[in-house]
């Protein structure tokens, strides 16, 4: 039996699920932080704890004023540093979320916490996934893990080869990313 993450988190398959589910935080409970957040995940698939500990100067240059290109993480759990290109998605994300601060600086964490120079735990951002999925009713396993792999998900299934995608996981062979993203199960769930 897994016990990590692999095994529980489930990727988010309904694109009507996936399209309440990023907007929730806008349309039923408004907060740009927590829409940010969701946004971030889906749209970059990185790790939670790398997301929580990115400050605006990761993604704004303050001098030039504009988003930079790329998101540039040294991921906590491989230690190999990724370059994520920021999207059009996340810049309206940013600019909304950025737009509604009263002051933000390149050293303030994006994803602020209670505690001013703190930023969210992952208990907090669990919880505020997790509330969405339930608010929506939706299938037991979503949790952060599964925006990660919903954006695989999705990438897999409008074409991205194999290869991109475990690469962009660190995965050692298909037949991980398959399982990682839950293929295998819809490979089988299309026979019925």
């Amino acid at each position: 039996m897994e016990v990590n993450n692999m095994g529980t988190s489930q990727p988010i398959r309904s694109l009507d699920e996936l399209t309440a589910f990023r907007s929730y935080y806008l349309n039923k409970e408004v907060n740009l932080r927590n829409y940010m957040l969701i946004c971030m995940g889906l749209n970059t698939a990185l790790r939670i704890s790398d997301m929580l500990q990115l400050k605006w100067g990761n993604v704004y240059d303050f001098d030039r004023k504009h988003y930079v290109k790329h998101i540039v993480v040294c991921e906590g759990k491989t230690g190999k540093e990724t370059r994520i290109a920021i999207n059009n998605n996340l810049i309206e994300a940013f600019e909304m979320y950025m737009g509604s601060l009263k002051s933000v600086s390149g050293n303030d964490y994006i994803f602020t916490g209670k505690t001013k120079g703190t930023h969210l735990s992952r208990s907090q951002a669990f919880r505020i996934i997790t509330h969405v999925a339930e608010a929506l009713n939706m299938e037991n396993g979503i949790s952060c893990h599964s925006l990660r792999k919903t954006f695989g998900y999705y990438a897999w299934k409008y074409g991205t080869p194999p290869a991109m995608l475990m690469e962009i996981y660190n995965h050692s062979s298909y037949e991980i990313t398959k399982r990682y993203l839950g293929i295998k199960q819809d490979d089988r769930d299309n026979v019925f």
